[in-house]
């Protein structure tokens, strides 16, 4: 039950952000591994079985978690849990219960019901991963649901084709025309979240996971068909020297 363990669980299931916290200052990994196996036994939840209920029980363990946390009271001994219980504040963990709450749409083949319920899903995806590491590291987390949504969205597009393989229907509107849109609206949110945040010391470090969303969003806008082709990527190189860029200057 230590950020050691969280943090190999993190370099194996989520290679991107542990390269982002390891670019963070050292005192933000404390948070940010935790934060980040969280994240992971989470999305893992609806997809380790094919029984709906047993996934359900998954996500409510997780929830049940987090209301520990947000209480105040005894918490679970858990090598995610306990870490992650002591770098929250109540209002972050009932974020992240949020996020939890959002992954129920992965068990079921349902599509989103409109736009704005897939606008919501990043939001409680994404966005509150980055909004309760933000309040984790005492920063201001004003601007960061807008930020997170669009690096939320760059992401969402990368996993198309694999969602589409599980027999998930992860758009909308599937045509080219309005996938451009989306990442349009994702540019302008990137935009606009970036205008609103107002962070300063470790804080940034939790945002780093966003460094390549608008150059990956700006590519779909103008070339949509990457989407169904599974090549909404950056070559590593790139995606490197953002996240070093970030680590030295603080910009997102």
């Amino acid at each position: 039950m230590s950020i050691e363990a969280c943090a190999a669980l993190v370099e194996r299931g989520d290679p991107w952000r542990f390269a982002c916290a390891m670019a963070a200052p050292v005192a933000a990994r404390r948070v940010l591994f935790p934060l980040y196996a969280f994240n992971i036994e989470v999305a893992r939840a609806p997809w380790v079985t094919q029984e709906a209920m047993i996934a359900e029980m998954r996500l409510q363990w997780w929830r049940d978690a987090l209301e520990e946390i947000a209480s105040g009271g005894p918490v679970r001994r858990h090598e995610v849990v306990t870490p992650l219980a002591e770098v929250l504040d109540p209002e972050a963990a009932r974020l992240l219960d949020r996020l939890v709450e959002a992954r129920r749409w992965d068990i079921y083949r349902d599509p989103f019901e409109d736009e704005t319920h897939l606008e919501h899903y990043l939001e409680d995806t994404a966005a509150m991963l980055m909004r309760a590491g933000v309040r984790a590291l005492g920063g201001n987390d004003e601007g960061v649901t807008d930020y997170g949504f669009g690096a939320g969205l760059a992401m969402f597009l990368q996993a198309v084709p694999e969602l589409e393989a599980r027999g998930r229907v992860p758009l909308v509107d599937g045509r080219e025309a309005a996938i451009a849109t989306l990442a349009q609206e994702g540019l302008a949110r990137l935009k606009r979240g970036r205008k609103a945040l107002a962070l300063s010391g470790q804080s940034k470090g939790a945002l780093f996971p966003g460094v390549t969303a608008a150059a990956l969003l700006r590519r779909v806008a103008a070339q949509p068909g990457l989407v169904a082709a599974g090549a909404v990527q950056m070559p590593e190189a790139g995606r490197k020297l953002r996240l070093i860029r970030a680590a030295a200057l603080g910009w997102v």
